[in-house]
């Protein structure tokens, strides 16, 4: 009988109602505050952060069996991280008061955390989001409105001036497109929603703010624009897409034409010709890279660009007026950042744009509407920041780099958390579970009452143990048998045989399907969109849940039973699927509880890297120095701690990679005697 997906529901406590709005409604007056009050959007940011250090400090979440998304902790350590070499870049110019006043704005970026604690509790929904990317869109054009009453502006001479008055026009500008596409976002979720009228509503906003990011004059927009407008391309019909590139076009063949400043741009252009913005701005980028150039490492210092800048003004070596109007950056992102903090200040920064932009556009296909909605808006903000930052430093001015940490947290969190709640459906196909034991008392009641929760059917294949394990697997398993032990793949594939489900779990003792991963599973295979799936570890060990390192990696567990079958092979065995198959990766975690303790990871440790010696012997793998075991060994370090990301784990996440290293001398050292031996017999 299929399990219903009402029975594996966890009892959670409800946030604070009061909190939650209260933290709603910051959010949607802060951002809408942006284009008008900077001050006014900073405070309103201050407030979130202490309200998320306040349910930190309350356990709020973890009162609520918060299972904390990795991939939040993954855009945590990206804003530390360029937090970190700004700081590490302050201290090695020596903790100069000029520089202390860059360092302020991107100390802003380690409030990241808080910000999604505080987003995830209030458990805001999607149009709340989008709600506040339209109310800030909106206020763009208000803003215009305003210098229009009572600014330098008429409404006869709107364009001879730049909007933006009180607010850089550039900053302005770009900004005003990127909450006017994301209000775009909401748009299209609205009328898929069934609100016709909210969805016109929220057309007209757009439509607003994109007029007011026009008035602004910003030449990047027109970059930017049109891969915006892309990425809205997954949320409409294939129809559609033809009349959305149309009218895009529409729309920036008008602003190209009717501005008398892009118009000048393209005729200097074609005639070879450039305006003195863009002369300054390849001076600019030349000087930031003769920084880089001769500071690889660390750069010249939060401040060397600056006084690099006005040295060259002063000796005449560079035009006098660039001391004066561009000595703060270097209008390009990427070469600030390598000239005043070196090749660590240009890797944090791809880090900080490339990790939100990756994390988002996986989700874009998502099957739940209003999180592929999200998905899409979600990627806009660093395909936008990539944008603008070729020609300005969006990363080293406050009101970009606020927004930029409001808007990645608040969507971020309610991504994953709507992705979450998104499950909801009971699978529609029967499920075997098989497990196969050996001494696993400690392990194998919880393994099977975790199974049940997405499986019909259990099978327990037991090699002999000389504890209870048979004896508590009777108890819950429909099916347990003794046998003799030939491998991990051939004692796999004898309990696949013994399965009838149409789908098959194969899960060893020592995993965990956690109650959210269950949901997941089920509501899945009520409409499979694959022919197998992996399951993503959560290695737990010494009380911690390991995120990254070898934990990182997601094992193929779940699959259509027809066709498939078990390699043969002693250790490391594989899921044979056929070809023609699709695989994909469920996102829930399955806790996997490798050792009970350090001697049990050493015993186990020495028993793998000993099948997998000989293993490679037998399908005639030779090593003849004993320095490959030692480089094997390195590699496996860099890999799991570094390249893995397994330093984040903290402490254990250290001795698992140690551990791992361990285990890869061990089997190319184990390969290397086999080697050795036989070549010794062969000699006699």
């Amino acid at each position: 009988m299929l399990v219903p997906d009402s029975s594996i529901k966890q009892t959670q406590h409800l946030p604070n109602a009061r909190l939650s709005r209260l933290i709603q409604i910051l959010f949607v007056a802060g951002l809408g505050s942006a284009l008008l009050s900077s001050s006014v959007f900073s405070a309103t940011a201050v407030a979130l952060v202490i309200a998320g250090i306040w349910i930190m400090t309350q356990r709020l979440l973890a009162q609520q069996d918060w299972d904390r998304p990795k991939e939040l902790r993954l855009l945590h350590f990206g804003f530390w991280f360029f937090a970190g070499v700004s700081l590490l870049a302050w201290a090695a110019g020596g903790f100069s008061y000029e520089a202390l006043k860059q360092l302020d704005n991107h100390l802003r970026l380690l409030l990241f955390w808080p910000l999604v604690i505080a987003f995830t509790y209030a458990a805001i929904k999607p149009q709340t989001l989008l709600l506040g990317c339209a109310l800030t869109a909106l206020a763009a054009s208000l803003s215009v409105v305003l210098g229009v009453l009572d600014g330098p502006a008429t409404w006869g001479t709107l364009l001879q001036h730049r909007a933006g008055w009180g607010i850089n026009a550039i900053v302005f500008g770009n900004l005003a497109l990127l909450v006017a596409m994301m209000t775009l976002v909401g748009m299209l979720l609205a009328f898929r929603q069934g609100s016709r009228s909210l969805a016109l509503l929220l057309a007209l906003v757009a439509l607003l703010g994109l007029a007011a990011a026009y008035l602004s004059q910003t030449r990047s927009n027109l970059l930017a624009f049109p891969l915006l407008a892309l990425l809205l391309l997954p949320l409409v019909s294939r129809t559609t897409r033809w009349w959305l590139l149309a009218a895009a076009l529409l729309l920036m063949t008008a602003a190209i034409l009717g501005s008398q400043r892009f118009v000048q741009t393209l005729g200097d252009l074609s005639s070879g010709h450039m305006d003195l913005g863009l002369e300054y701005r390849l001076i600019m980028w030349q000087q930031a890279w003769q920084l880089f150039t001769a500071n690889p490492w660390l750069g010249a210092g939060l401040t060397g660009y600056t006084e690099a800048l006005q040295q060259g003004a002063a000796t005449g070596a560079l035009p006098a007026q660039l001391a004066q109007c561009c000595s703060g950056h270097a209008h390009n992102d990427m070469l600030h950042l390598l000239a005043t903090r070196g090749i660590w200040g240009g890797l944090s920064g791809l880090f900080l744009i490339l990790a939100p932009l990756i994390l988002f556009a996986r989700q874009i296909g998502h099957r739940h509407t209003p999180a592929a909605h999200l998905a899409v808006a979600g990627t806009m903000i660093p395909v936008a920041y990539l944008v603008f930052g070729l020609t300005e430093a969006t990363l080293n001015r406050s009101l970009y780099l606020t927004t930029y940490l409001v808007l990645v947290s608040a969507f971020g969190a309610t991504l994953y958390a709507e992705i979450s709640r998104s499950h909801q459906r009971a699978r529609q196909v029967r499920v075997s579970a098989t497990i196969i034991t050996k001494n696993e008392e400690a392990h194998i009641e919880a393994c099977i009452r975790s199974a049940r929760l997405v499986a019909d059917e259990i099978i327990v294949l037991d090699s002999g143990s000389s504890d209870r394990t048979v004896e508590i697997a009777r108890q819950y398993a429909d099916i347990v048998e003794v046998t003799d032990w030939p491998g991990f793949g051939v004692q796999k594939q004898r309990a696949l045989e013994k399965a009838t489900g149409d789908w098959v779990l194969s899960i060893d003792a020592d995993e965990r399907i956690t109650p959210a991963l269950a949901r997941e599973i089920n509501h899945t295979l009520a409409a499979p969109d694959a022919d197998a799936y992996k399951l993503p570890w959560a290695v737990t060990l010494y009380g911690t849940r390991l995120d990254f390192g070898r934990s990182g990696r997601a094992p193929l567990r779940l699959f259509r039973r027809e066709g498939v079958r078990f390699s043969d092979a002693l250790v490391h065995e594989r899921i044979l699927i056929p070809k023609s198959r699709t695989i994909k990766s469920l996102r829930g975690r399955l806790t996997h509880y490798t050792h009970r303790d350090f001697g049990h990871a050493l015993e186990k440790s020495a028993k793998y890297a000993w099948l997998g010696s000989q293993q490679k012997y037998r399908k005639n793998k030779r090593t003849r120095w004993l320095l490959y075991p030692t480089f094997r060994g390195i590699l496996t370090f860099i890999q799991v701690y570094f390249v893995r990301f397994g330093f984040l784990d903290g402490a254990v996440g250290y001795l698992v990679a140690v551990t791992y290293a361990q285990g890869s001398f061990n089997k190319y050292a184990g390969l290397w005697t086999l080697t050795r031996t036989s070549q010794k017999r062969d000699a006699v």
